[in-house]
């Protein structure tokens, strides 16, 4: 009982400053020094949860833009300018066109106008991989007479803009002033080193839009006329102005050159008299 009892926690001795030191430079390293792939694991936790919707993200289509051929309101009216494009059969021994179907459409691109046509002669070729035309199309399509007038009576004093217009209108045997044409076959602008371009060319370059790829559809086509006009009217238009002027002015100038009748008529009869 009397022996002294021995303390559990016996004094320390110190320690050597140098490991003193030591000890605390490998602290304060610890402290400042991140996890250990820290980033390494947040960025493969992130994948995991994120990655597959990334992925679908990015394999997926840009094709957000809109289809500039769609219209963009519900107004059918009859504006001051149409856009028409037809589609033809064979008729005779086939190589003969006869007019199978027209469309009309208005400035923001409604549709006016579209009808299927029965040719006057018997059709022997509907020429459907490029007219999208089929025989039962045409068992309750209406004569030719009839859309002939129909289509006079729309485009009478208005603005008519197509794609090669003197194939439409010698398929309707239709005129209409010259004046009154927007082609955008022969419009200066869209033409190649002087050569025309097909439409389907012009609506890629101009309207980033594809057409015709397969059998073609005119209501789509007219609206892509319709476009390419709209979007350069301003100075198609100037254009058209510019060259009645330039009409005129010839004209003009080809009166002044030209003598008076009477006054020739007059010189011959004093070099007779003299």
């Amino acid at each position: 009982m009397g022996s002294e009892v021995k303390k559990k926690n016996p004094k320390q001795l110190p320690l050597n400053p140098n490991w003193a030191q030591l000890q605390q430079k490998l602290k304060s390293n610890d402290a400042i020094k991140p996890p250990r792939n820290s980033k390494t694991a947040q960025a493969a936790t992130q994948k995991s949860v994120l990655g597959k919707r990334k992925e679908r993200e990015e394999t997926e289509p840009e094709d957000t833009k809109p289809n500039p051929l769609i219209p963009t309101n519900d107004d059918f009216s009859l504006t001051d300018v149409l856009a028409m494009d037809c589609e033809m059969v064979g008729v005779g021994q086939g190589n003969k066109s006869a007019l199978g179907r027209v469309s009309l459409v208005n400035k923001w691109g409604n549709v006016v106008y579209d009808e299927f046509v029965r040719p006057v002669e018997h059709v022997v070729d509907f020429r459907t991989h490029i007219s999208g035309i089929r025989p039962r199309d045409l068992r309750k399509a209406k004569d030719f007479r009839v859309v002939q007038m129909k289509v006079a009576e729309l485009i009478k004093g208005r603005v008519l803009v197509g794609h090669a217009l003197h194939n439409d209108l010698k398929a309707l045997l239709l005129t209409h002033l010259k004046k009154d044409l927007r082609d955008t076959s022969e419009y200066q602008p869209f033409l190649k080193e002087g050569r025309r371009k097909a439409l389907r060319h012009l609506a890629c370059e101009f309207l980033g839009v594809q057409i015709q790829t397969g059998e073609h559809c005119p209501i789509d086509d007219a609206r892509a006329a319709m476009l390419l006009y709209q979007k350069n009217r301003k100075e198609w238009e100037k254009s058209i102005k510019d060259q009645i002027r330039l009409k005129q002015k010839q004209k003009k100038r080809k009166q002044r050159k030209k003598p008076k009748q009477g006054v020739l008529l007059d010189a011959i009869l004093q070099e007779t008299s003299s």
